[in-house]
């Protein structure tokens, strides 16, 4: 079995489809051994549901360094599910090749500080783009710069709004991560 922690600030939506996989057998000899938390969220409660330990490191300058610390020495990947604080250099580097992200756009274009959620989808049709989708890459010290793993993308409709693009991007992302976190874990 290998061992995943996931990273989360939100919902945990990404979360939940990642344990939904790993139940089902689509995500293939993975185990969650924790979730970790950058705030009080509804990501924690999803795990603790599934009887996954969980545990809140609060935002600020020393998050990566305590993050370092609680994180199990047999991990295999880290995987961020809408995970919003930013990891510094020294843990990605510790780390490197163990942590993905998936990213709600087509990287490498609208990527990088300040490009999340809505503000993703609203830069990507003020842009006039014709089309959008998500990125799952490899995390380094540079935002949203790793290397890519598996990307899909999708026209963007006429009369496209960014909800109607959240939520494309939120069905895109349920298809590629369990496929992404598969490749990764399973690359031997």
């Amino acid at each position: 079995m290998k061992n995943i922690v996931v990273l989360v600030s939100g919902g945990g939506t990404n979360l939940q489809r990642i344990i939904d996989c790993i139940e089902s057998g689509e995500i293939l000899n993975a185990h969650i051994s924790s979730v970790i938390a950058d705030r009080e969220c509804f990501g924690l409660e999803r795990a603790k549901k599934h009887g996954i330990a969980t545990q809140l490191i609060p935002r600020g300058k020393t998050f990566s360094s305590e993050l370092k610390t609680v994180i199990p020495g047999d991990t295999d990947l880290i995987v961020l599910a809408g995970f919003l604080s930013i990891l510094n250099k020294e843990f990605c580097e510790s780390f490197q090749g163990k942590i993905i992200n998936i990213h709600p756009a087509l990287l490498p274009k609208f990527g990088g500080k300040g490009m999340w959620g809505n503000h993703v989808h609203d830069a990507v049709l003020e842009a006039n783009e014709n089309e959008s989708g998500a990125t799952v890459h490899y995390v380094t010290s540079g935002i949203d710069e790793g290397e890519i793993i598996v990307q899909r993308s999708f026209p963007i409709g006429e009369n496209e709004t960014v909800e109607t693009l959240a939520q494309k991007i939120h069905d895109t992302e349920f298809e590629i991560y369990p496929k992404a976190i598969n490749l990764v874990l399973n690359k031997n």
